[in-house]
């Protein structure tokens, strides 16, 4: 495997210089991407007259053959992808680099690769998303307490419940169209940092790719990572939202609350109590909450002293991005199919609801409504807390009968306009 800069040198890379420098043990994930890349080079050089239209087909057809394949003889997927083309065409390999920089051309494959990761985990979350507001219109009305400070506060449904987490999922989805439309701009043309000497058409380039628009600036396009930041943070955010629903429903089904079951097949047991019905893919989901906030503090601090324009800091880049797609690749499916396979216990949800401790703040709203004042209402019923009221839970919810309130009626309706939004 020759290299694709050794000119210069006398001797090549030494053993140890190649375990630190190489990537193509990672970087193989952008094979895909990068021979993509490289067919729309391959056809601009054609247009432009660097290539004629008979070595821009070759090139073409050849690239379209190129399988994934483990070599630990290649620096870096660019390096693969032309040495696979050399085998097969010779020198005419050589043309297809004409213009071209691996700094723009990586560039490019990881905007190519993040557009896509950025539109599996949209659908993913949608599919989680609507999940949980079909669930919400199934127990628009199944009471159960609701809790500040994780103590029991007021009345609310469990559909109530479910759509709290729709309407942080919804947020995410904003978040990722978004950082897909600020960012959906090609590099390839940028060369090295100066732009390409070849007259190509960029935007024509860039729109043959499925981008939206070229890049402004060449030195920036090829130091710029702001894409893969984004979607970390908005992987890590979309985590920390996952990781608080998993905390609500590893308490959901305590033994202490036991207002759920996980189904069987989400859960796990133990080796040494057969009782246990342990919920470790919440847990796992925390877990990794809390490594995907690494993944992105890793990248920022990476990222923060760089000088313009590429550095080999920058090959550092992928890893937390392939991890952190895979996670969300597992972590979504499994909690869309945990939360379909949840088995309420509704009617210790409503008698724990129906607490008089949680009709407090409804019995000072009564009194209010006689005229009390409600600091009086307030410390009125703080003196009386443990008396017996004659209001069911139902009348409580009832009265919750605002926008975006626990009312039935209202958990419904939203349920399904949640439902119309996500479909």
């Amino acid at each position: 495997m020759t290299t694709m800069w050794g000119g210069r040198f006398a001797e090549g890379p030494s053993a140890l210089l190649r375990a630190l420098n190489d990537s193509f043990a990672f970087d193989r994930e952008l094979l895909a991407e990068d021979v993509e890349g490289s067919i729309a080079w391959a056809k601009e050089l054609a247009r432009a007259g660097v290539l004629t239209q008979d070595e821009a087909a070759q090139l073409v057809s050849e690239c379209g053959g190129i399988a994934a394949a483990f070599d630990n003889g290649a620096e870096d997927v660019h390096s693969y992808v032309e040495d696979s083309l050399r085998k097969k065409l010779g020198p005419l390999a050589g043309k297809l680099h004409t213009g071209r920089s691996r700094n723009d051309q990586v560039a490019t494959d990881l905007k190519l690769w993040l557009k896509k990761a950025f539109n599996e985990c949209a659908m993913l979350v949608t599919h989680l998303a609507r999940t949980l507001a079909h669930k919400a219109h199934e127990e628009f009305a199944t009471a159960m307490p609701g809790y500040t400070h994780s103590k029991q506060a007021e009345p609310v449904t469990f559909g109530h419940w479910c759509l709290a987490y729709v309407a942080m999922l919804q947020r995410d989805l904003s978040r990722l169209d978004d950082a897909v439309k600020r960012n959906d701009e090609c590099p390839l043309g940028s060369g090295a940092l100066a732009g390409t000497p070849v007259a190509v058409d960029r935007k024509r380039l860039a729109q043959s790719l499925g981008f939206a628009r070229a890049t402004k600036n060449s030195i920036d396009a090829v130091a710029d990572r702001d894409f893969a930041a984004e979607y970390l943070f908005c992987a890590s955010l979309l985590l920390s939202h996952l990781s608080r629903m998993a905390e609500d429903l590893i308490f959901f089904s305590s033994d202490e609350a036991a207002y759920l079951e996980l189904p069987d097949a989400l859960a796990t047991g133990s080796s040494r109590m057969p009782q246990k019905k342990n919920p470790d893919v919440l847990e796992l989901v925390r877990g990794h909450a809390a490594r995907s906030i690494g993944e992105l503090t890793g990248l920022l601090a990476l990222l923060k002293g760089l000088p313009l324009a590429y550095d080999k800091d920058l090959q550092l880049d992928k890893e937390p991005l392939f991890r952190t797609r895979n996670v969300l690749g597992l972590v979504l499916p499994a909690l869309t199919a945990l939360v379909a396979g949840l088995k309420l216990d509704r009617s210790r949800m409503r008698n724990a609801a129906g607490s008089e401790l949680l009709l407090a703040t409804h019995r000072a709203d009564m009194l209010a409504a006689k005229g009390i004042p409600f600091r009086e209402a307030h410390e009125i019923v703080g003196k009386t807390l443990h008396e017996k009221s004659d209001v069911s839970v139902e009348e409580v919810l009832a009265t919750k009968n605002v926008l975006g309130g626990t009312a039935p009626d209202r958990v419904k309706a939203a349920a399904h306009a949640a439902l119309e939004a996500l479909a």
